[in-house]
Protein backbone atom coordinates (compact mmCIF):
# COMPACT_ATOMS: atom_id res chain seq x y z
CA UNK A 1 0.00 0.00 0.00
CA UNK A 2 1.44 3.32 -0.83
CA UNK A 3 2.49 5.74 1.60
CA UNK A 4 0.40 9.25 1.79
CA UNK A 5 2.65 11.96 0.80
CA UNK A 6 1.86 13.64 4.40
CA UNK A 7 4.96 14.71 6.15
CA UNK A 8 4.11 14.22 10.27
CA UNK A 9 7.17 14.18 11.92
CA UNK A 10 5.94 13.73 15.40
CA UNK A 11 2.44 16.33 15.64
CA UNK A 12 1.11 13.60 17.37
CA UNK A 13 3.49 11.36 18.00
CA UNK A 14 5.73 14.04 20.69
CA UNK A 15 4.15 13.71 24.29
CA UNK A 16 2.37 16.64 25.27
CA UNK A 17 5.02 18.30 27.51
CA UNK A 18 7.59 17.54 24.53
CA UNK A 19 5.02 19.14 21.84
CA UNK A 20 4.27 21.84 24.20
CA UNK A 21 7.96 22.83 24.72
CA UNK A 22 8.49 22.93 20.99
CA UNK A 23 4.99 25.16 20.47
CA UNK A 24 6.74 27.58 23.17
CA UNK A 25 10.24 27.50 21.18
CA UNK A 26 8.50 28.60 18.09
CA UNK A 27 6.91 31.60 19.69
CA UNK A 28 10.61 32.64 20.73
CA UNK A 29 12.50 31.34 17.61
CA UNK A 30 10.30 32.20 14.81
CA UNK A 31 10.71 36.22 15.57
CA UNK A 32 14.46 35.58 15.76
CA UNK A 33 14.93 33.80 12.64
CA UNK A 34 13.19 36.59 10.72
CA UNK A 35 16.18 38.94 11.98
CA UNK A 36 19.66 39.66 9.69
CA UNK A 37 22.24 39.12 12.58
CA UNK A 38 21.43 37.23 15.91
CA UNK A 39 24.15 38.16 17.80
CA UNK A 40 25.08 37.08 21.55
CA UNK A 41 23.23 39.47 23.35
CA UNK A 42 19.82 38.38 21.39
CA UNK A 43 20.52 34.66 21.47
CA UNK A 44 20.98 35.25 25.72
CA UNK A 45 18.08 37.06 25.30
CA UNK A 46 15.61 34.56 24.17
CA UNK A 47 17.51 31.62 25.50
CA UNK A 48 16.03 33.23 29.13
CA UNK A 49 12.80 32.47 28.78
CA UNK A 50 13.12 29.36 27.08
CA UNK A 51 15.49 28.00 29.86
CA UNK A 52 18.04 26.66 27.42
CA UNK A 53 21.74 27.61 26.72
CA UNK A 54 22.74 30.35 24.03
CA UNK A 55 24.28 27.35 22.19
CA UNK A 56 20.56 25.47 21.75
CA UNK A 57 19.23 28.69 20.99
CA UNK A 58 21.45 28.63 17.41
CA UNK A 59 20.53 24.59 17.35
CA UNK A 60 16.91 25.84 17.34
CA UNK A 61 17.52 28.98 15.02
CA UNK A 62 19.73 26.16 12.11
CA UNK A 63 16.50 24.17 12.64
CA UNK A 64 14.08 26.53 12.33
CA UNK A 65 15.56 28.38 9.13
CA UNK A 66 16.72 25.22 7.36
CA UNK A 67 13.22 23.75 8.05
CA UNK A 68 9.49 24.61 6.83
CA UNK A 69 8.83 27.22 9.56
CA UNK A 70 6.54 25.23 11.50
CA UNK A 71 6.51 23.75 14.94
CA UNK A 72 7.59 20.22 14.20
CA UNK A 73 10.94 21.69 12.98
CA UNK A 74 12.14 22.51 17.01
CA UNK A 75 10.91 18.82 18.00
CA UNK A 76 14.45 16.85 19.53
CA UNK A 77 15.50 14.70 16.84
CA UNK A 78 13.59 16.09 14.15
CA UNK A 79 15.00 18.44 10.82
CA UNK A 80 13.41 18.53 7.39
CA UNK A 81 16.71 19.03 6.38
CA UNK A 82 16.30 21.55 3.81
CA UNK A 83 13.68 19.56 2.09
CA UNK A 84 13.48 21.05 -1.36
CA UNK A 85 17.20 22.14 -1.10
CA UNK A 86 18.16 25.47 -2.86
CA UNK A 87 18.89 26.95 0.31
CA UNK A 88 20.45 30.79 0.08
CA UNK A 89 24.52 31.26 0.67
CA UNK A 90 25.29 33.50 3.06
CA UNK A 91 25.65 36.63 1.10
CA UNK A 92 22.64 35.91 -0.95
CA UNK A 93 20.61 36.12 2.70
CA UNK A 94 22.64 39.16 3.53
CA UNK A 95 21.24 40.99 0.44
CA UNK A 96 17.87 39.84 0.58
CA UNK A 97 17.90 40.76 4.51
CA UNK A 98 19.06 44.47 3.79
CA UNK A 99 16.84 45.03 0.70
CA UNK A 100 13.70 44.04 2.76
CA UNK A 101 15.07 46.28 5.70
CA UNK A 102 15.83 49.38 2.79
CA UNK A 103 13.30 48.67 0.54
CA UNK A 104 9.85 46.70 1.76
CA UNK A 105 10.33 48.20 5.45
CA UNK A 106 9.21 51.54 4.15
CA UNK A 107 6.88 54.06 4.58
CA UNK A 108 7.01 53.59 0.54
CA UNK A 109 5.54 50.50 0.50
CA UNK A 110 6.99 48.96 -2.30
CA UNK A 111 5.32 45.66 -3.76
CA UNK A 112 6.58 42.32 -3.23
CA UNK A 113 7.46 42.32 -7.16
CA UNK A 114 9.68 45.82 -6.63
CA UNK A 115 11.68 44.28 -4.09
CA UNK A 116 12.32 40.97 -5.44
CA UNK A 117 13.64 42.97 -8.77
CA UNK A 118 15.88 44.81 -6.55
CA UNK A 119 17.19 41.44 -4.54
CA UNK A 120 17.96 40.05 -8.63
CA UNK A 121 19.79 43.19 -9.39
CA UNK A 122 21.84 43.38 -6.23
CA UNK A 123 22.43 39.33 -6.16
CA UNK A 124 23.20 39.18 -10.04
CA UNK A 125 25.76 42.32 -9.41
CA UNK A 126 27.68 39.95 -6.83
CA UNK A 127 27.57 36.96 -9.55
CA UNK A 128 25.01 34.97 -6.86
CA UNK A 129 22.08 33.26 -7.19
CA UNK A 130 18.95 35.34 -7.16
CA UNK A 131 16.18 33.62 -4.79
CA UNK A 132 12.99 32.77 -6.18
CA UNK A 133 10.05 35.02 -5.57
CA UNK A 134 8.10 32.17 -3.21
CA UNK A 135 11.35 32.42 -1.31
CA UNK A 136 11.51 36.14 -0.69
CA UNK A 137 7.88 35.91 0.27
CA UNK A 138 8.35 33.38 3.03
CA UNK A 139 11.16 35.88 4.22
CA UNK A 140 8.66 38.62 4.53
CA UNK A 141 6.52 36.39 6.20
CA UNK A 142 8.71 35.47 9.18
CA UNK A 143 8.92 39.59 9.91
CA UNK A 144 7.00 40.61 12.77
CA UNK A 145 3.54 42.05 11.59
CA UNK A 146 3.65 44.65 14.40
CA UNK A 147 6.85 45.75 13.40
CA UNK A 148 6.43 45.55 9.52
CA UNK A 149 3.10 47.67 9.96
CA UNK A 150 4.92 50.68 12.12
CA UNK A 151 7.20 50.58 9.29
CA UNK A 152 5.55 50.79 6.42
CA UNK A 153 2.47 52.52 7.18
CA UNK A 154 3.21 54.34 10.93
CA UNK A 155 2.28 53.81 14.30
CA UNK A 156 -1.29 54.27 13.78
CA UNK A 157 -1.53 50.83 12.05
CA UNK A 158 0.27 49.20 14.27
CA UNK A 159 -3.00 50.32 16.36
CA UNK A 160 -5.37 47.37 15.60
CA UNK A 161 -3.01 44.53 15.95
CA UNK A 162 -2.92 45.19 19.14
CA UNK A 163 -5.91 44.24 22.04
CA UNK A 164 -8.15 47.23 21.94
CA UNK A 165 -9.95 45.74 25.57
CA UNK A 166 -13.13 44.89 24.67
CA UNK A 167 -13.30 45.58 21.40
CA UNK A 168 -12.51 43.44 18.94
CA UNK A 169 -9.62 43.95 17.07
CA UNK A 170 -8.63 45.68 13.69
CA UNK A 171 -8.24 43.13 10.79
CA UNK A 172 -6.19 44.38 7.79
CA UNK A 173 -4.41 41.65 6.12
CA UNK A 174 -5.84 38.91 3.89
CA UNK A 175 -6.45 35.86 5.86
CA UNK A 176 -5.17 37.47 8.97
CA UNK A 177 -8.31 36.51 10.63
CA UNK A 178 -10.62 33.85 9.55
CA UNK A 179 -13.82 33.75 11.43
CA UNK A 180 -15.96 30.00 11.02
CA UNK A 181 -18.91 28.84 12.59
CA UNK A 182 -21.76 25.97 11.70
CA UNK A 183 -25.65 26.15 11.45
CA UNK A 184 -28.11 23.93 10.43
CA UNK A 185 -29.73 24.77 7.33
CA UNK A 186 -33.64 26.38 6.95
CA UNK A 187 -34.32 23.96 4.21
CA UNK A 188 -34.98 19.93 3.46
CA UNK A 189 -33.21 18.40 1.06
CA UNK A 190 -33.84 14.91 -0.95
CA UNK A 191 -31.47 12.26 -2.21
CA UNK A 192 -29.85 11.57 -5.44
CA UNK A 193 -31.80 8.77 -6.64
CA UNK A 194 -35.52 8.30 -5.07
CA UNK A 195 -35.64 12.34 -4.75
CA UNK A 196 -36.92 11.55 -0.96
CA UNK A 197 -36.75 13.90 1.69
CA UNK A 198 -33.16 12.67 3.65
CA UNK A 199 -33.24 15.75 5.94
CA UNK A 200 -32.04 19.10 7.28
CA UNK A 201 -27.96 19.31 6.19
CA UNK A 202 -25.59 21.24 8.51
CA UNK A 203 -23.90 24.60 6.81
CA UNK A 204 -19.96 25.05 7.74
CA UNK A 205 -18.40 28.57 6.50
CA UNK A 206 -15.74 30.44 7.09
CA UNK A 207 -15.30 34.67 6.08
CA UNK A 208 -12.40 36.21 6.00
CA UNK A 209 -12.56 39.13 8.25
CA UNK A 210 -10.63 42.14 5.76
CA UNK A 211 -11.94 41.35 2.58
CA UNK A 212 -15.53 40.10 3.39
CA UNK A 213 -14.78 37.41 1.11
CA UNK A 214 -16.27 33.91 1.82
CA UNK A 215 -12.86 31.55 2.14
CA UNK A 216 -14.26 28.14 3.04
CA UNK A 217 -17.70 26.14 2.77
CA UNK A 218 -18.82 22.70 3.54
CA UNK A 219 -22.43 21.31 3.60
CA UNK A 220 -22.68 17.88 5.67
CA UNK A 221 -25.59 15.57 6.41
CA UNK A 222 -24.01 15.10 9.73
CA UNK A 223 -23.49 17.24 13.06
CA UNK A 224 -20.88 19.93 13.27
CA UNK A 225 -17.47 18.13 14.36
CA UNK A 226 -13.78 18.51 14.15
CA UNK A 227 -14.23 17.04 10.71
CA UNK A 228 -16.63 19.00 9.58
CA UNK A 229 -13.68 21.96 10.59
CA UNK A 230 -11.17 20.17 8.82
CA UNK A 231 -13.29 19.69 5.41
CA UNK A 232 -13.55 23.30 5.67
CA UNK A 233 -10.19 24.46 6.03
CA UNK A 234 -9.37 21.70 3.59
CA UNK A 235 -11.72 23.83 1.03
CA UNK A 236 -10.28 26.88 2.73
CA UNK A 237 -6.98 26.18 1.33
CA UNK A 238 -6.89 24.22 -1.72
CA UNK A 239 -7.89 26.07 -5.17
CA UNK A 240 -11.41 25.84 -5.62
CA UNK A 241 -11.64 25.75 -9.56
CA UNK A 242 -11.22 21.63 -9.26
CA UNK A 243 -14.55 21.80 -6.95
CA UNK A 244 -16.18 24.08 -8.99
CA UNK A 245 -15.80 21.67 -12.12
CA UNK A 246 -16.97 18.79 -10.23
CA UNK A 247 -20.23 20.84 -9.33
CA UNK A 248 -20.75 21.99 -13.06
CA UNK A 249 -20.60 25.57 -11.68
CA UNK A 250 -19.26 28.43 -13.99
CA UNK A 251 -18.71 30.63 -11.47
CA UNK A 252 -14.91 32.44 -10.07
CA UNK A 253 -13.53 32.05 -6.32
CA UNK A 254 -9.99 32.68 -6.35
CA UNK A 255 -10.14 33.25 -2.64
CA UNK A 256 -7.74 30.58 -1.12
CA UNK A 257 -4.78 30.41 1.04
CA UNK A 258 -3.84 29.12 5.11
CA UNK A 259 -5.19 31.93 7.29
CA UNK A 260 -3.05 32.99 10.51
CA UNK A 261 -5.61 32.85 12.78
CA UNK A 262 -8.85 30.82 12.91
CA UNK A 263 -11.36 32.97 15.19
CA UNK A 264 -13.77 30.45 16.59
CA UNK A 265 -16.31 30.10 19.71
CA UNK A 266 -16.12 27.80 22.65
CA UNK A 267 -18.09 24.74 20.87
CA UNK A 268 -16.60 21.23 21.63
CA UNK A 269 -15.68 20.44 18.28
CA UNK A 270 -13.30 23.52 17.94
CA UNK A 271 -11.12 22.18 21.29
CA UNK A 272 -10.25 19.09 19.80
CA UNK A 273 -6.74 17.82 19.31
CA UNK A 274 -6.91 16.56 16.18
CA UNK A 275 -7.60 20.53 15.27
CA UNK A 276 -5.43 22.21 17.83
CA UNK A 277 -2.73 19.69 16.98
CA UNK A 278 -3.12 20.41 13.17
CA UNK A 279 -3.25 23.79 13.34
CA UNK A 280 -0.07 24.17 15.15
CA UNK A 281 1.42 22.14 12.29
CA UNK A 282 0.68 24.50 10.02
CA UNK A 283 1.15 27.63 11.48
CA UNK A 284 -2.86 28.55 12.13
CA UNK A 285 -3.09 30.16 15.45
CA UNK A 286 -6.44 28.95 16.95
CA UNK A 287 -8.15 31.50 19.19
CA UNK A 288 -11.69 31.77 21.03
CA UNK A 289 -14.08 34.00 21.41
CA UNK A 290 -14.68 35.68 24.73
CA UNK A 291 -17.38 33.68 26.74
CA UNK A 292 -20.50 35.83 26.84
CA UNK A 293 -19.41 38.20 24.20
CA UNK A 294 -21.05 37.07 21.08
CA UNK A 295 -20.28 40.54 19.52
CA UNK A 296 -16.78 39.37 18.60
CA UNK A 297 -18.31 36.92 15.87
CA UNK A 298 -20.32 39.29 14.91
CA UNK A 299 -18.84 39.15 11.45
CA UNK A 300 -19.59 35.47 10.74
CA UNK A 301 -22.80 35.47 12.59
CA UNK A 302 -24.16 38.04 9.97
CA UNK A 303 -22.92 36.08 7.48
CA UNK A 304 -24.73 33.38 8.51
CA UNK A 305 -28.52 34.64 8.90
CA UNK A 306 -28.03 36.46 5.37
CA UNK A 307 -27.69 32.82 3.76
CA UNK A 308 -30.48 31.74 5.49
CA UNK A 309 -32.70 34.17 4.45
CA UNK A 310 -31.32 33.73 1.44
CA UNK A 311 -32.23 29.54 1.82
CA UNK A 312 -35.72 30.63 2.59
CA UNK A 313 -36.26 31.57 -1.20
CA UNK A 314 -35.37 27.67 -1.91
CA UNK A 315 -38.14 25.06 -2.01
CA UNK A 316 -38.76 23.00 1.33
CA UNK A 317 -37.43 25.52 3.17
CA UNK A 318 -38.32 25.34 6.96
CA UNK A 319 -38.26 29.48 7.55
CA UNK A 320 -36.36 30.41 10.92
CA UNK A 321 -39.56 28.81 12.83
CA UNK A 322 -43.24 27.07 12.85
CA UNK A 323 -45.17 30.14 13.23
CA UNK A 324 -43.30 31.86 9.75
CA UNK A 325 -43.30 28.40 8.55
CA UNK A 326 -47.02 28.19 9.19
CA UNK A 327 -48.73 25.62 6.53
CA UNK A 328 -45.92 25.23 4.08
CA UNK A 329 -45.29 21.76 3.25
CA UNK A 330 -41.21 21.49 3.48
CA UNK A 331 -40.84 17.90 3.15
CA UNK A 332 -43.40 17.88 0.57
CA UNK A 333 -41.84 20.87 -1.43
CA UNK A 334 -38.08 19.95 -1.41
CA UNK A 335 -36.48 19.53 -4.76
CA UNK A 336 -32.77 19.93 -4.49
CA UNK A 337 -30.06 16.96 -3.77
CA UNK A 338 -27.08 17.69 -1.47
CA UNK A 339 -24.73 18.53 -4.78
CA UNK A 340 -27.59 21.28 -6.15
CA UNK A 341 -27.54 22.85 -2.63
CA UNK A 342 -24.15 22.98 -3.35
CA UNK A 343 -24.02 24.57 -6.61
CA UNK A 344 -26.38 27.08 -5.74
CA UNK A 345 -24.82 28.49 -2.97
CA UNK A 346 -21.14 28.54 -4.93
CA UNK A 347 -23.61 31.18 -7.49
CA UNK A 348 -24.56 32.55 -4.15
CA UNK A 349 -21.32 33.35 -3.14
CA UNK A 350 -19.88 34.24 -6.56
CA UNK A 351 -23.09 37.07 -6.70
CA UNK A 352 -22.14 38.56 -3.36
CA UNK A 353 -18.35 38.70 -3.70
CA UNK A 354 -19.12 40.95 -6.97
CA UNK A 355 -21.73 43.66 -5.12
CA UNK A 356 -20.90 46.35 -3.44
CA UNK A 357 -20.39 45.62 0.50
CA UNK A 358 -21.75 48.86 2.82
CA UNK A 359 -19.15 47.94 5.43
CA UNK A 360 -16.30 48.02 3.39
CA UNK A 361 -18.29 50.48 0.48
CA UNK A 362 -16.39 48.38 -1.87
CA UNK A 363 -16.91 44.68 -3.56
CA UNK A 364 -15.00 41.88 -1.34
CA UNK A 365 -13.53 40.83 -4.52
CA UNK A 366 -12.15 43.83 -5.29
CA UNK A 367 -10.50 44.32 -1.92
CA UNK A 368 -9.15 40.51 -2.22
CA UNK A 369 -7.52 41.45 -5.30
CA UNK A 370 -6.17 44.76 -4.35
CA UNK A 371 -4.50 43.19 -0.83
CA UNK A 372 -3.64 39.81 -2.66
CA UNK A 373 -1.66 41.71 -5.75
CA UNK A 374 0.34 44.11 -2.75
CA UNK A 375 0.55 41.59 0.07
CA UNK A 376 2.40 37.88 -0.07
CA UNK A 377 0.67 35.51 -2.19
CA UNK A 378 -1.68 33.23 -0.08
CA UNK A 379 0.11 30.12 1.00
CA UNK A 380 -2.30 27.47 -0.77
CA UNK A 381 -2.35 23.65 -0.30
CA UNK A 382 -2.03 21.42 -3.45
CA UNK A 383 -2.93 18.05 -1.65
CA UNK A 384 -6.39 18.49 -0.40
CA UNK A 385 -6.91 14.54 1.11
CA UNK A 386 -2.96 15.12 2.58
CA UNK A 387 -4.05 17.69 4.55
CA UNK A 388 -7.18 16.63 5.71
CA UNK A 389 -5.40 13.96 7.57
CA UNK A 390 -3.96 16.06 10.10
CA UNK A 391 -7.70 17.30 10.56
CA UNK A 392 -9.40 14.45 11.37
CA UNK A 393 -10.06 12.31 14.35
CA UNK A 394 -7.34 10.44 16.22
CA UNK A 395 -7.59 6.81 17.67
CA UNK A 396 -4.33 5.23 19.23
CA UNK A 397 -4.44 1.36 18.81
CA UNK A 398 -1.50 -1.76 19.17
CA UNK A 399 -0.58 -3.53 16.22
CA UNK A 400 -1.40 -7.39 16.13
CA UNK A 401 -0.52 -9.99 14.08
CA UNK A 402 -4.24 -9.34 12.20
CA UNK A 403 -3.73 -5.73 12.04
CA UNK A 404 -5.61 -2.96 13.80
CA UNK A 405 -8.87 -3.51 15.43
CA UNK A 406 -11.39 -0.53 15.55
CA UNK A 407 -14.98 -0.59 16.96
CA UNK A 408 -15.11 -4.26 16.29
CA UNK A 409 -13.77 -3.70 12.54
CA UNK A 410 -10.76 -5.15 11.45
CA UNK A 411 -7.72 -3.30 9.27
CA UNK A 412 -4.93 -4.79 7.59
CA UNK A 413 -2.27 -4.45 4.50
CA UNK A 414 0.64 -5.84 3.88
CA UNK A 415 2.04 -2.71 4.82
CA UNK A 416 1.42 -3.65 8.12
CA UNK A 417 4.05 -7.00 7.95
CA UNK A 418 7.59 -5.03 8.51
CA UNK A 419 5.91 -3.76 12.05
CA UNK A 420 4.41 -7.34 13.40
CA UNK A 421 7.65 -8.60 14.46
CA UNK A 422 8.69 -5.51 16.54
CA UNK A 423 4.67 -4.48 17.80
CA UNK A 424 5.70 -5.31 21.17
CA UNK A 425 8.78 -2.52 21.51
CA UNK A 426 6.36 -0.14 19.22
CA UNK A 427 3.57 0.80 21.66
CA UNK A 428 0.33 2.00 20.29
CA UNK A 429 -0.25 3.30 16.70
CA UNK A 430 -1.38 6.55 15.85
CA UNK A 431 -4.46 5.83 13.60
CA UNK A 432 -6.66 8.96 11.40
CA UNK A 433 -10.01 7.85 10.56
CA UNK A 434 -12.61 9.65 8.55
CA UNK A 435 -16.03 9.17 10.44
CA UNK A 436 -17.85 9.28 6.57
CA UNK A 437 -16.32 6.36 5.56
CA UNK A 438 -14.78 3.94 7.84
CA UNK A 439 -13.47 1.46 4.98
CA UNK A 440 -9.81 2.37 5.56
CA UNK A 441 -7.71 4.51 7.76
CA UNK A 442 -4.48 6.35 8.17
CA UNK A 443 -1.77 4.45 10.12
CA UNK A 444 1.09 7.03 11.66
CA UNK A 445 4.37 4.51 10.78
CA UNK A 446 6.84 4.50 13.56
CA UNK A 447 9.09 7.00 12.49
CA UNK A 448 6.39 9.60 12.89
CA UNK A 449 7.25 10.91 9.65
CA UNK A 450 4.59 9.39 6.92
CA UNK A 451 0.91 7.75 6.86
CA UNK A 452 -0.15 4.56 5.24
CA UNK A 453 -3.37 4.07 3.91
CA UNK A 454 -4.90 0.70 5.66
CA UNK A 455 -8.50 -0.70 4.45
CA UNK A 456 -10.35 -3.56 5.66
CA UNK A 457 -9.51 -6.70 6.54
CA UNK A 458 -11.94 -8.15 4.54
CA UNK A 459 -12.22 -5.81 1.49
CA UNK A 460 -15.77 -7.35 0.35
CA UNK A 461 -17.12 -5.39 3.42
CA UNK A 462 -19.22 -2.02 1.90
CA UNK A 463 -17.96 1.39 3.02
CA UNK A 464 -20.36 2.50 5.79
CA UNK A 465 -20.09 5.56 8.09
CA UNK A 466 -19.28 5.89 11.97
CA UNK A 467 -22.67 6.42 12.74
CA UNK A 468 -23.93 3.69 10.80
CA UNK A 469 -21.86 1.47 12.93
CA UNK A 470 -22.51 2.82 16.44
CA UNK A 471 -26.42 2.27 15.67
CA UNK A 472 -25.73 -1.21 14.15
CA UNK A 473 -24.36 -2.24 17.37
CA UNK A 474 -26.63 -0.11 19.62
CA UNK A 475 -28.94 -2.54 17.97
CA UNK A 476 -27.20 -5.80 19.18
CA UNK A 477 -26.69 -4.89 22.43
CA UNK A 478 -30.40 -4.37 22.48
CA UNK A 479 -30.82 -7.56 21.43
CA UNK A 480 -28.84 -8.92 24.06
CA UNK A 481 -25.52 -9.73 22.51
CA UNK A 482 -23.18 -9.45 25.15
CA UNK A 483 -20.64 -9.78 22.33
CA UNK A 484 -20.24 -7.95 19.12
CA UNK A 485 -18.19 -9.00 16.17
CA UNK A 486 -17.23 -7.87 12.56
CA UNK A 487 -19.72 -10.47 10.86
CA UNK A 488 -22.71 -9.80 12.84
CA UNK A 489 -21.66 -5.72 12.57
CA UNK A 490 -22.25 -5.39 9.16
CA UNK A 491 -25.23 -8.22 8.97
CA UNK A 492 -26.78 -5.58 11.20
CA UNK A 493 -25.73 -2.87 8.92
CA UNK A 494 -27.13 -4.50 5.71
CA UNK A 495 -30.46 -5.25 7.52
CA UNK A 496 -31.13 -1.83 8.30
CA UNK A 497 -30.38 -0.20 4.78
CA UNK A 498 -32.50 -3.15 3.42
CA UNK A 499 -35.01 -1.88 5.87
CA UNK A 500 -34.29 2.03 4.46
CA UNK A 501 -34.48 0.61 0.98
CA UNK A 502 -38.17 -0.91 1.67
CA UNK A 503 -39.12 2.57 3.12
CA UNK A 504 -38.17 4.61 0.28
CA UNK A 505 -39.99 1.70 -1.96
CA UNK A 506 -43.26 2.84 -0.03
CA UNK A 507 -42.65 6.07 -0.06
CA UNK A 508 -42.16 6.53 -3.28
CA UNK A 509 -45.14 4.26 -4.83
CA UNK A 510 -46.98 6.48 -1.86
CA UNK A 511 -46.43 9.95 -3.59
CA UNK A 512 -47.10 8.37 -7.16
CA UNK A 513 -50.50 6.93 -6.18
CA UNK A 514 -51.69 10.28 -4.66
CA UNK A 515 -50.24 11.86 -7.91
CA UNK A 516 -52.06 9.87 -10.01
CA UNK A 517 -55.36 10.21 -8.27
CA UNK A 518 -54.73 14.14 -7.81
CA UNK A 519 -55.14 13.92 -12.01
CA UNK A 520 -57.85 11.99 -12.07
CA UNK A 521 -59.90 13.95 -9.60
CA UNK A 522 -62.08 16.21 -11.77
CA UNK A 523 -61.87 19.49 -11.13
CA UNK A 524 -64.66 21.70 -9.87
CA UNK A 525 -67.80 23.18 -12.67
CA UNK A 526 -66.90 26.75 -13.46
CA UNK A 527 -70.25 27.99 -11.59
CA UNK A 528 -68.98 26.62 -8.42
CA UNK A 529 -65.51 27.96 -9.11
CA UNK A 530 -66.70 31.86 -9.56
CA UNK A 531 -68.10 30.89 -5.97
CA UNK A 532 -65.91 29.47 -4.34
CA UNK A 533 -62.37 29.75 -5.71
CA UNK A 534 -59.86 26.94 -5.29
CA UNK A 535 -56.86 27.36 -3.38
CA UNK A 536 -54.07 28.64 -5.49
CA UNK A 537 -51.66 26.05 -6.01
CA UNK A 538 -48.46 26.18 -4.18
CA UNK A 539 -46.38 24.29 -6.77
CA UNK A 540 -47.52 27.24 -9.52
CA UNK A 541 -46.73 30.55 -6.60
CA UNK A 542 -43.03 28.43 -5.86
CA UNK A 543 -42.52 29.42 -10.07
CA UNK A 544 -41.97 33.03 -8.92
CA UNK A 545 -38.93 32.61 -6.75
CA UNK A 546 -35.25 34.21 -8.02
CA UNK A 547 -32.38 32.33 -9.02
CA UNK A 548 -29.33 32.73 -6.81
CA UNK A 549 -28.14 35.00 -9.31
CA UNK A 550 -30.66 37.84 -7.60
CA UNK A 551 -29.42 40.45 -5.87
CA UNK A 552 -28.52 39.57 -2.33
CA UNK A 553 -28.15 41.62 0.96
CA UNK A 554 -24.89 42.46 2.50
CA UNK A 555 -23.20 39.61 4.48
Amino acid sequence: MAEQPVAERGVLTAPTEIWGAAVRQAEVIGPLAAKDKVGLADADEAATPLRISRRQVYVLLGRWRAGEGVVSDLLPGRSSGGRGGGRLSGDAETIVLEVLRAWYLTRQRRSVAAVCKEITRQCRAHGLRAPSRGTVQRRIEQLDPVSSAAAREGGEAVRPLRSAGGVPPSVTGLLEQVQIDHTPMDVIVVDERHRLTIGRPYLTVAIDVASRCVVGLVVTLEAPSATSVGLCLAHMVTDKRPWLERLGVEAGWPMSGKPRELYVDNASEFKSEALRRGCDQHGIALRYRPPGQPHFGGIIERLIGTMMREVHELPGTTFSNITERGAYDSDGKAALTMGELQSWLSLAVACYHGQVHEGLGRTPSGVWAEQAAEAPRPVTVTNEAAFLVDFLPVVRRALSRSGFVIDHVQYYSDALKPWVARRERLGRFVLRRDPRDISRIWVLDPDGTAYVEVPYRTLSRPPISVWEQKAATARLREAGRAEVDENTLFAMVAQMREITDAATATTRKARRDTQRRRATTPRPHPTTARVNPPTPDPEQAEKHLAPPFKVIEQW
